[in-house]
């Protein structure tokens, strides 16, 4: 590397963090955070770490005068900011695949174009047209089209005595007919800005009152499951231009079809196991990519289960010890909350 590539990460959580741990890894790389978080677990890894108002166009500007180019791991980012960074220097991955990402309509649309599988699905404004769709699904979700993760902002809905009332249709709702699945999974891919493509094996997924509990390799799948999904993956990369990693979500119905749930414009909470089950993990064939370092062949190393530690769960990982095959790690959050992702253990299976 002739000079020392100077890399600007938005926000400052533990996938910006791994991001951070990537970059030493591979040497050569400055890390600049900026956030609005002063306890942000990044803080304890970036070579500089700027928490401030990310409203504050001054702050923007000061930032964007210290990167060579800008990353970003957190989805509920205001697209208008990034779009000023981008305006002025690369943004990868790309505004316009984030604004996609965060309208689950366009993304659902977008899918479709691409000739892939959704679930039956229809936009809510109004408290009439919740009424009208759920008589014509019975069975079905509503979700907020913008943010909302970890099952938040979701309402399952089988009669219209299930509506809450407190339910604000100033903003747009998306209804999902209610899909009897038997696995999600999810497949991670990263594209290099040559064009040449990493692609990971699908991982189960399980959840808990829709927080992901745990993911794993293999996934119990066909071959047929396998391979689609992966293309659908590169599919989607190559469609969008995309340059980093992206993570696409499925659901396989009791029949075996197969349904595209959501993408992940960032890395991805269920492929942290690829950090010890692949030489190259998704955090740092993300970094390479976007610094135009360009594609390494990937192996797997092991099949893994990794385990998501919540809330007060961290306080006893933190007093235990570990086989060798066993990797937890502590996102060194400040503040513990039930449900909240506090670390995750990976034991490698073989």
């Amino acid at each position: 590397m002739s000079k020392e590539i100077r890399l600007g990460i938005l926000y400052s959580g533990q996938l910006e963090t791994q991001l951070i741990k990537s970059a030493k890894k591979i040497g050569g790389i400055e890390t600049i955070v900026l956030t609005n978080d002063k306890d942000g677990p990044a803080k304890h890894y970036a070579d500089e770490f700027i928490c401030a108002n990310l409203n504050d166009k001054g702050v923007i500007e000061k930032f964007v005068k210290k990167i060579d180019l800008c990353t970003y791991a957190f989805e509920n980012l205001d697209y208008e900011i990034l779009k000023s960074i981008a305006d002025v220097k690369e943004v990868h991955p790309s505004p316009d695949t984030l604004k996609i990402a965060q309208n689950r309509i366009l993304e659902k649309k977008f899918a479709s174009e691409l000739g892939i599988k959704t679930t039956e699905w229809k936009s809510i404004k109004s408290l009439d047209e919740l009424k009208d769709g759920i008589k014509l699904y019975g069975n079905c979700i509503l979700k907020s089209v913008s943010g909302g993760y970890d099952g938040k902002q979701q309402y399952r809905l089988k009669s219209i005595d299930d509506i809450d009332k407190k339910l604000d249709f100033d903003k747009e709702f998306v209804l999902e007919k209610f899909l009897n699945f038997k696995q999600e999974i999810s497949v991670a891919v990263t594209r290099f800005k040559d064009g040449k493509i990493s692609i990971f094996e699908p991982s189960e997924n399980r959840h808990e009152q829709g927080i992901l509990r745990e993911s794993k390799i293999p996934a119990n799948i066909n071959e047929r499951i396998f391979k689609k999904s992966q293309d659908i993956a590169i599919k989607f990369a190559e469609k969008l231009n995309y340059v980093g990693t992206l993570n696409i979500e499925f659901m396989i119905d009791q029949k075996g079809d197969l349904y595209f749930l959501e993408w992940c414009n960032r890395c991805h909470n269920g492929m942290w196991h690829t950090v010890n089950s692949y030489k190259i993990c998704q955090f740092t064939n993300h970094v390479r990519a976007i610094c135009g370092l360009g594609f390494v062949e990937n192996k797997k190393i092991s099949n893994a289960t990794m385990t998501n530690i919540l809330g007060d769960e961290i306080k006893e990982y933190r007093n235990k010890s570990f086989k060798k095959n066993e990797f937890f790690f502590d996102y060194l959050k400040k503040e513990i909350k039930p449900g909240r992702k506090m670390g995750h253990l990976t034991i490698l299976k073989d």
